[in-house]
């Protein structure tokens, strides 16, 4: 519930397809999330997001207070390498 809710604070629509499985779109992105927990998995996942101005999205991001309201998310700013 805490997964789905954070997806939909980052402005995904959720599309439920079965009780334990949703797909989460936003423009042109999209993945599923399943009722699985993988200790692996949860330690190491990043979403990497293209978008057309970064310092709106990154702006965008500050805004919607996520590190504030879970307690493991990180927001990393945008780097030039």
């Amino acid at each position: 519930e805490i997964s789905r809710q954070f997806y939909k604070d980052l402005g995904f629509e959720e599309v439920v397809l079965e009780s334990k499985l949703s797909l989460f779109i936003r423009e042109e992105i999209g993945f599923y999330l399943q009722d699985y927990y993988a200790k692996d998995w949860v330690d190491n996942t990043m979403i990497f997001m293209e978008v057309v101005n970064t310092d709106e999205f990154w702006n965008e991001l500050q805004s919607l207070g996520l590190t504030e309201k879970y307690e493991n998310v990180r927001l990393t700013p945008v780097k030039t390498m």
